[in-house]
């Protein structure tokens, strides 16, 4: 018997559409056989809330053992799970190829369609799963409903969190009252055609439901430094990837969502595309998730294929082609946290690679997990626990001395200020670092453009 696994991480299908996924007593039965084997190994036990409640269920219990450990409370475990996917690839030695074929965060997406299919989703996270209904809905009021959202409104925040469960000193998303696709219809960059890449690549930027939606800055950033660099860009928001619905465990709408999704892109692909995800969590339900949801569908595969992370684009253009003079530094240094859903990606540090192309970038890579897991970190019920978890990367980044924080995950990098807040600023004699939202703005700073550079995009 191994201890742990040299070979690289594998990920099985998922198998959803088997009654055996969702059958209550085969799911306890695995779950006892994981549970056993994390009781056992402990390694995971800081990466977040999920372990520490496993751990004391079992050290709490009559025999010390998960023996003793009655299965309703599994939940309390299940319920802390981000499925940020950091103990698959960073922490567990048992993953597969391991003949312990260990995935912690599967097994976590497992119950949740079981939930799911025997007691439905509770009202109030169906409705918040919604995100390109709610977010249009929105845009066409955006003061109105960036005013009820406000950490500042005592009255509308206490509304949201007795009937919505949001915390009240959660900061949540803003509305833009104009989305990144129909900015991008009219504000098209001129493409560089002294560019070395110029000619050789054209992309589609998948908008995603929040940079369309609620910062279409980033976006905005992105054209602008891929024009610069040579790339013909067009915009496109079929609809939202699925990822909130894959939390609360409705596996087959986020097949629904793929199917369209891939449907509506592969044209693009066909005329020599590539597809280029504007969130590092879109990213992954493209590249990763929905290929092992949908293992069979030919359109899927080939959208998997062909996408790229942000931040993995830019970088793939400065190897390939090189990237168009004109960088100029960017003075103050960077704290950059690394998206627990770009790391998810296993593609190295794309983030800090990028801002590295920026001449004398003085870049703090910060790798672990911020705590906000999605819209899990709003909720009344874990916002306390999420600063708690990133109190780390908050600490790590005030005691920075940058100029700058940044992070590819846009609810990050706000969670990972408010943490800063808690903390008391930017430390001893220090100001408060700036939070720029995406490290794609810096870039465009570099290069001196406007149109999604980080002015407008420091504000929560």
């Amino acid at each position: 018997m191994r201890e742990g696994s040299l070979e690289a991480p594998v990920r099985r299908p998922l198998a959803w559409r088997d009654p055996d996924f969702t059958d209550p007593a085969k799911l306890d039965a695995e779950m006892r056989r994981v549970f056993d084997i994390c009781h056992g190994c402990r390694r995971c036990f800081n990466l977040c809330d999920s372990f520490p409640r496993l751990f004391d269920l079992i050290d709490e219990s009559k025999t010390g053992e998960l023996d003793s450990v009655d299965s309703k409370d599994f939940k309390q475990v299940v319920d802390a799970c981000t499925l940020c996917d950091m103990c698959f690839l960073t922490k567990c030695p048992y993953v597969p190829p391991h003949e312990f074929d260990l995935d912690f965060p599967h097994l976590m997406l497992r119950y949740r369609a079981m939930e799911a299919q025997a007691k439905g989703v509770p009202f109030v996270d169906r409705e918040l799963a919604k995100t390109d209904r709610n977010a249009k809905l929105a845009g066409l009021a955006a003061p109105v409903a960036n005013w009820m959202t406000d950490r500042g409104n005592a009255r509308g925040r206490t509304l949201l969190e007795s009937r919505m469960g949001l915390h009240r000193e959660a900061e949540l998303p803003r509305y833009a009252g104009r989305s990144l696709v129909a900015r991008a219809r009219k504000e098209a960059p001129a493409v560089n055609r002294d560019a070395p890449a110029h000619g050789r690549r054209k992309a589609v930027l998948y908008a995603t439901c929040f940079t369309n939606y609620n910062d279409p800055d980033p976006g905005l950033a992105a054209r602008a430094v891929l024009a610069k660099n040579g790339v013909e860009t067009e915009v496109v928001h079929p609809r939202c990837c699925g990822m909130p619905n894959l939390e609360q465990g409705l596996i087959g709408e986020v097949a629904e969502a793929a199917r369209e999704v891939a449907g509506a892109l592969l044209p693009w692909i066909e005329k020599g595309y590539d597809i280029v995800a504007l969130v590092p969590s879109c990213a992954l339900m493209l590249k990763f998730e929905w290929p092992l949801i949908l293992p069979d569908d030919r359109e899927v595969k080939r959208l998997a294929e062909a996408t790229f992370d942000l931040s993995e684009y830019v970088v793939d253009i400065a190897r390939k082609e090189g990237l168009a003079p004109g960088l100029k530094p960017v003075e103050g240094g960077m704290a950059l946290h690394m998206a627990c859903h770009a790391r998810a990606q296993n593609m190295g540090q794309k983030a800090a690679e990028m801002l590295r192309l920026i001449p004398g970038a003085d870049v703090q890579v910060i790798e672990r997990c911020s705590g906000h897991g999605g819209a899990w970190g709003f909720k009344k019920a874990n916002f306390e626990t999420a600063l708690k978890v990133g109190r780390p990367v908050a600490r790590q980044a005030r005691e920075a001395g940058k100029a700058y924080v940044t992070s590819e995950c846009p609810l990050a990098g706000v969670h990972i200020m408010q943490g800063i807040e808690r903390l008391g600023g930017g430390g001893e004699a220090q100001a408060k670092p700036e939070l720029i939202r995406h490290p794609i703005q810096l870039l465009a700073r570099a290069y001196g453009l406007g149109g999604g550079d980080v002015q407008g995009a420091t504000a929560p």
